[in-house]
């Protein structure tokens, strides 16, 4: 992967996809990585830990994908993974080599799509009255467990925009993406008959 970052300034960003030769290169054995462009910060720099997150929510989002639920809401998970992985590319690179490399960008109709997701499903369901707690199914707390991480992911990410250069359409698709992920739990409760647990204090 190293080899790969060390080449992308230089060529089309869809065939690197199709370049890698060798999955270790050793080059991150003392601690560092290369951001898409060519420098070299440490994996515990904080831009690191944004798209290493958003990695970790395409990987619950996959798991809930994979739960027995209806292909609609299938289909629309796809469509999240494929743009989260555009969303990390995009945190990946340089900001000053960003022009150049032409990464994969998050568009307006994305965040869109989220928004007629939300409103189609909230249309069926009840008022929410009261807050509720996670859990009453297993695929309902999937999709509270990527909602959670789904919004460590924006706080590292606005942490992440206030020292360095960020695409300030990551930081809304973020957010509403964590609203998407709390009306389709409530959605998938509905569908397969859970009971919505009340909060009480």
């Amino acid at each position: 992967m190293e080899l790969i970052c060390q080449h992308l300034y230089q060529l089309n960003f869809t065939y690197l996809y199709y370049s890698l030769m060798k999955i270790y290169t050793k080059t991150g054995d003392q601690g560092t990585t290369m951001l898409l462009g060519g420098a070299r910060v440490s994996k515990a720099h904080l831009r690191i830990d944004s798209y290493g997150t958003v990695d970790e929510l395409n990987a619950y989002i996959g798991l809930l994908r994979d739960q027995a639920i209806d292909d609609q809401h299938r289909q629309i998970l796809k469509t999240i993974q494929d743009r989260l992985f555009d969303l990390g590319a995009n945190l990946a690179t340089e900001p000053a080599k960003a022009e150049k490399i032409n990464v994969p960008a998050v568009q307006e109709a994305d965040i869109t799509l989220l928004e007629q997701s939300i409103d189609a499903m909230d249309a069926d369901l009840p008022p929410l009255r009261h807050f509720i707690l996670p859990g009453g199914h297993t695929t309902v707390s999937f999709c509270h467990i990527a909602r959670c991480v789904c919004r460590r992911c924006e706080r590292l990410v606005v942490a992440l925009a206030d020292i360095d250069t960020v695409d300030p359409i990551i930081i809304r698709y973020l957010n509403r993406l964590s609203d998407y992920l709390f009306v389709l739990g409530r959605k998938l409760a509905a569908e397969l008959g859970a009971a919505e647990i009340i909060w009480k204090a």
